[in-house]
């Protein structure tokens, strides 16, 4: 009970984060909108080109759109002492990552959901690959916060070059993009590209608490 009491606390302590930084946020959602905006306005009325690239253009911005917020992943609380302090309390680095993936999955990745529709309306996609764009956004997502703690905690041994973080972010979430844009084109065999991001979430989900912990002892010890 006591273990899952702190749990309870650390779940609830980013809760109250997100809402103290729920304007940075809601930045990131505008930022996603003006961009999808100005591909729109680029492109023209061409409604089959709209159409054709719309998918790819979308999880792209949506990745751009995420790593924006990469730099506060583990930065706050790694400069005042807060991973250090969680970590006394009986929580292993391993599960504090593990814990951190799932909160910025919920309150970082989740509210992105409600500007799909909208960014979908704008590139005409059939109600059909919107709901696939929306399926595989959430376990795309999910592979994203796993990628983007990585890429945080390996930022805290390289403060002097954050675009390290990100460049890797994006390199892994390349496959990412290509299986979910590729649902909406395989027609009847898409199940196979489902199991297929199912499985990359889960081996992220699984190795990433690992690296990022081992990232964070690392710069503990050089801090």
């Amino acid at each position: 009970m006591i273990f899952i009491k702190k749990i309870f606390l650390f779940f609830k302590r980013e809760s109250k984060l997100f809402f103290r930084n729920v304007v940075d946020i809601f930045s990131n959602i505008l930022f996603f909108f003006l961009s999808i905006f100005i591909f729109v306005f680029a492109l023209g009325a061409d409604e089959q080109l709209l159409k054709s690239i719309g998918l790819g253009i979308i999880w792209s911005l949506l990745l751009l759109s995420s790593t924006l917020s990469l730099r506060k992943f583990y930065e706050e609380d790694f400069n005042s002492g807060v991973l250090v302090i969680i970590h006394m309390r009986g929580i292993s680095y391993e599960l504090i990552v593990f814990l951190k993936i799932l909160s910025h999955f919920l309150f970082v990745q989740m509210p992105f959901l409600i500007s799909i529709p909208v960014a979908s309306l704008l590139f005409n996609l059939p109600i059909n690959e919107v709901y696939n764009l929306m399926f595989t956004f959430i376990i795309g997502s999910l592979i994203l916060s796993c990628l983007s703690s990585m890429s945080a905690s390996m930022n805290l041994l390289n403060k002097a070059n954050y675009s390290i973080g990100g460049i890797v972010v994006m390199l892994f979430s390349i496959p990412v993009i290509i299986f979910s844009v590729g649902i909406n084109e395989v027609g009847s065999d898409y199940k196979s590209l489902i199991n297929i991001l199912l499985g990359l979430a889960l081996i992220f989900l699984g190795i990433s608490p690992w690296v990022s912990a081992a990232f964070i002892k690392l710069a503990l010890r050089n801090k």
